[in-house]
């Protein structure tokens, strides 16, 4: 998905299986899907992602 502008490198290599991460954006769905076709480039397969309200801001938590 080469229109997307998030440019910071994903942390899939440093999560171990029960963590994750929160990336906020509004268009959750472009981000859901660019977020595991990173994980799959990174080989990491049992990657999952569900859209999420943190602290007041909407975004996707990615997890293993």
């Amino acid at each position: 998905m080469s229109s997307n502008k998030y440019s910071k490198p994903f942390p899939w290599p440093s999560i171990k299986v029960g963590q994750g991460f929160f990336i906020p954006c509004l268009n959750t769905e472009a981000m859901r899907k660019f977020g595991l076709s990173q994980a799959l480039q990174q080989r990491v397969f049992q990657a999952k992602a569900h859209v999420a309200v943190r602290d007041g801001l909407i975004g996707v938590w990615f997890y293993r």
